[in-house]
């Protein structure tokens, strides 16, 4: 009877924040924005979707928590969890609708979502009495369902949530998925998709196909890691080349066939992956939590801004004949990109070892905020009089031409993505080589991320065409260690997970306007929560948070 007890507190406690949850969403008008919105067409729209997610969510997180974890105690569990979100969401209903309730307070005054139209979607458009009954039926039962969810084998339970997934990813982003398949296999696109998201054809399909991938490598994974693990060395080198090169092919046509917007994505993402690797070397590799990277790559950006643009004489003047006037003048003396690239590499290296010298001394916190205030003393000075001759202050540095490469002009994301590519390639093999002694070079490790940094600054005023001093705020600093702990410490595919979902996400997501921002904190809640040691960390950061947690 205590046991029962307990669960039945558990389950509503961690109803109540699921309910929370959803009635944040439902009271900012997200549901409402999104209600035409079909995922799998006629059968789930998005604010259902988004209203599934989270009692699913909580009542998973329900289900781990059930200790002794015996079926019927967490059905019980996850029951009362869907029970109580629906609840919550009942009680919104009465006070926004009973007429009792209505006169004495008025929900509109203080949210304008809570309309009508809003209780008539939670309500499954049945009015009075059924309406509500249902509501906390499909509450109970959704609950029930994330546990038996946790109760299958597992196997099963991560092919069916990747297979899930999947139809919801394509389903949300239908308005980026189906212009793709329409331009290279209409064909795929009609047996996908209805009128408004997939069919419930297409869905199954998709379900089917992600679900025989997911299994099949869930079931041989162990078998392929072992075979590797015996495979001879020139055998395993062959292979890694050839897997590389196939990689390298694909990320060549890549943006040809995800068109331009999705290109532009990549660029953000490339940038960040950049930065990433700095600061994964920093942090990653030797144990240094800096906050300044945005200094470093200011500074590269600003070198090939002043190196390159003309607004900025700093190289002097050159006497140029005027073909249409016939008379001489003079035109500021610029050099290209490729000859400001290394320059500005450079001036982020010394930058480091400038800094480095005197503060790695420090550690922990007093290191983090050592180099962020670094940082935004580089943005007072770009902001400050005395450099305005150079720098231009405020107004920035614009006309930076664009990159030439044996004639031809490079410009749009299609065209940088492949210049960041080539960078990406470089700065990996850079990264893996020092990271074997960087722990007990510490200044090496710093200068060598600050190098990076100024290297993705260099790319950024090109990609731009200007630079300004608010594009290196200390936000910046802070999106680069929230996606290196969200990817995984001391990882480099990590830094390219977490640059896809942190950076590249948001992007995608612009067509939900500022709802993308509520989708990154939820994916930083998740993350923390689920996965707290990130997606993909390099083993030696997993086996140490392991340890934490178990002792």
């Amino acid at each position: 009877m205590e046991q029962i007890r307990a669960i039945w507190q558990q389950g509503i406690k961690i109803g109540l924040i699921g309910g929370i949850a959803a009635l944040l969403m439902a009271l900012i008008g997200m549901l409402e924005t999104f209600k035409a919105r079909h995922v799998i067409f006629e059968i789930i729209t998005m604010d259902q979707l988004f209203l599934l997610i989270v009692v699913l969510f909580f009542g998973y997180i329900a289900a781990k928590r059930t200790l002794p974890a015996k079926g019927p105690l967490v059905l019980a569990n996850t029951f009362f969890v869907g029970l109580t979100i629906a609840f919550m969401l009942l009680l919104l209903i009465i006070l926004g609708m009973d007429i009792w309730t209505y006169k004495l307070l008025d929900m509109r005054r203080m949210f304008r979502a809570a309309s009508p139209e809003l209780f008539k979607l939670l309500t499954f458009g049945i009015p009075g009495f059924g309406g509500r009954m249902l509501l906390l039926a499909a509450g109970g039962i959704v609950g029930l369902v994330s546990g038996i969810f946790y109760l299958l084998p597992n196997s099963v339970r991560k092919t069916s949530l990747f297979a899930l997934s999947g139809i919801g990813v394509i389903g949300v982003l239908q308005d980026l998925v189906k212009p793709i398949l329409d331009k290279w296999w209409p064909w795929l696109q009609e047996l996908l998709f209805g009128p408004d998201g997939l069919s419930v054809k297409g869905a199954f399909y998709v379900f089917v196909l992600i679900g025989i991938f997911v299994l099949l490598w869930v079931l041989r994974g162990e078998r392929i890691k072992t075979g590797w693990q015996h495979m001879p060395q020139p055998q395993q080198k062959t292979i890694k080349w050839s897997s590389l090169v196939v990689l390298a092919l694909f990320l060549i046509v890549l943006p040809q066939i995800i068109g331009l917007f999705l290109s532009e994505a990549l660029t953000i993402v490339g940038l960040y992956i950049l930065l990433g690797l700095g600061l994964n070397i920093m942090l990653g590799y030797a144990g240094l939590f800096a906050l300044g990277n945005v200094a470093f790559f200011a500074i590269g950006a600003y070198t090939v801004a002043v190196l390159c643009s003309p607004e900025i004489p700093i190289l002097g003047f050159q006497e140029v004949m005027n073909v249409a006037t016939g008379v001489p003048e003079l035109i500021p003396i610029t050099i290209s990109f490729w000859f400001a690239l290394p320059i500005a590499v450079i001036a982020g290296l010394l930058a480091g070892l400038l800094l480095g010298t005197p503060v790695l001394k420090m550690r922990g916190d007093y290191l983090a905020i050592a180099t962020m205030g670094f940082g935004e003393i580089v943005r007072l000075l770009l902001l400050s009089d005395w450099l305005r001759p150079y720098m231009r202050g405020a107004q920035g540095i614009s006309k930076i031409p664009k990159i030439e490469f044996f004639g031809k002009v490079l410009q749009g994301p299609m065209q940088i993505y492949f210049i960041i590519f080539a960078a990406l390639r470089e700065d990996e093999d850079v990264a893996q080589a020092m990271g074997i002694n960087l722990p007990k070079a510490k200044l090496t490790a710093f200068a060598t991320g600050a190098a990076f940094s100024a290297l993705a600054g260099a790319i950024f005023a090109e990609k731009i065409g200007s630079v300004l001093p608010q594009s290196f705020q200390v936000w910046v600093s802070i999106n680069i260690v929230s996606l290196i702990i969200f990817g995984g410490l001391g990882s480099i595919p990590g830094v390219v997970m977490g640059s896809i979902a942190l950076m590249g996400m948001p992007e995608i997501l612009r067509e939900f306007a500022e709802y993308r921002f509520l989708f990154y904190g939820l994916a930083l809640m998740l993350m923390m929560l689920l996965r707290p040691e990130g997606i993909w960390p390099a083993a030696i950061f997993k086996r140490e948070l392991k340890e934490e947690h178990a002792a």
